[in-house]
């Protein structure tokens, strides 16, 4: 690596993106245990897509840290857009799971990758069910709260547990064409309708399977790394493919990889968080 993401280099950009991602995550589950008036109201950006003044607030407060304190960084956001650059690039989701987030139900979290150099470098989450941040610096491990995390040895499908993501960007059939696979083989699965938090769920070894047919890049960048770090078989498309077009991911138990290789026989699709 060059100096500028040497050692040193990152676990500044990690400290920093551990303390902004849970300062605008228990600022946000503030705001809505105490509904303040005007924080919630709703903007749609399409058929169930939605967004808040929570949303922008959160994206505003992470841009002005991050850039504040990494001037030559760039910034992508789910909410003010950008674009990446040579120096490193942040790529956040203020609020992932923000249908969640509206009506209350917890499953909802803040998801900031860095990438740098055509990989992801740092993943940092933070998740409002538990309040905590789980974190990972490529190489290094995954973490809770500085506690390391693993992946589940599962191996018997029959006692997997999986978590599928659905938007309106691929077609339901598909969607049912998989839960109806699982169910088959005697698989529990379930949605939860927050990418980054069922990611984690995998990493820290709750879930054997996160599946989505496509996701933008800000929903996944840190999860896959966490999930990866934590030990999970992990398959998307290339890096430069996720940063134009989003796509699928598959992040599961090792032990369940054979099991799950149908989802990752999409064209262009890789077994690593690259």
């Amino acid at each position: 690596m060059t100096s500028l993401l040497d050692a040193n280099a990152l676990q500044r950009r990690l400290e920093s993106a551990i303390s902004v991602a849970r300062h605008v995550g228990e600022r946000a589950a503030t705001l809505r245990a105490q509904a303040q008036p005007g924080m919630l109201e709703v903007e749609s950006k399409g058929l169930q897509d939605f967004v808040t003044v929570v949303d922008k607030e959160a994206e505003a407060t992470i841009r002005q840290a991050l850039l504040g304190a990494f001037p030559n960084d760039s910034f992508m956001g789910e909410e003010g857009g950008g674009l990446s650059g040579s120096a490193g690039t942040w790529v956040v989701d203020p609020i992932d799971g923000t249908t969640n987030y509206i009506r209350g139900f917890r499953h909802w979290g803040v998801s900031i990758a860095f990438i740098a150099g055509g990989e992801i470098l740092i993943g940092v989450i933070y998740d409002a069910t538990q309040n905590k941040v789980f974190h990972a610096v490529r190489g290094k491990g995954a973490f809770k709260d500085d506690q390391p995390i693993s992946v589940a040895s599962t191996t018997d499908p029959a006692r997997a547990i999986v978590i599928l993501g659905h938007s309106r960007r691929t077609e339901f059939e598909e969607y049912l064409a998989v839960s109806r696979r699982l169910y088959e083989r005697g698989i529990d699965y379930r949605r939860m309708g927050a990418a980054a938090i069922g990611l984690v769920r995998v990493a820290e070894g709750i879930s054997d399977l996160y599946y989505e047919r496509h996701l933008a890049v800000w929903d996944m960048l840190a999860g896959i790394l966490i999930a990866s770090e934590a030990g999970a078989t992990v398959a998307v498309p290339p890096l430069d493919a996720l940063l134009h077009d989003g796509g699928p991911v598959v992040a599961c138990s090792p032990g369940l990889a054979g099991e799950f290789a149908f989802l990752m026989e999409f064209d262009g699709m890789t077994t690593a968080a690259e």
